[in-house]
């Protein structure tokens, strides 16, 4: 488990220093997994302003990780930052 939390976090600076930035849906899902696997499941009940897109955008990226488990997450973020790098 500290193995692949290490390599999550590795994943994390990796991901700041992409050789070219993500397009916008590849950031929703590197935000997502990150939330996921360091918060776990959203709170519902913080639902943003509707004319607020850029927190509705990532409010729903996050939502559909609902009962995502962290460890999972952890591995998908590091596969996908494996990916772009």
């Amino acid at each position: 488990m500290t193995d692949q939390i290490t390599t999550f976090e590795t994943a994390v600076a990796q991901s700041k220093q992409l050789p070219s930035r993500p397009d916008n849906e590849t950031l929703l899902r590197l935000y997502s997994l990150f939330k996921q696997a360091t918060e776990g499941d959203i709170n519902p009940e913080n639902q943003p302003a509707m004319f607020d897109f850029v927190a509705k955008a990532k409010y729903d990226a996050w939502l559909k990780l609902k009962g995502m488990q962290a460890t999972d997450a952890r591995q998908q973020y590091i596969d996908l930052v494996q990916g772009l790098s």
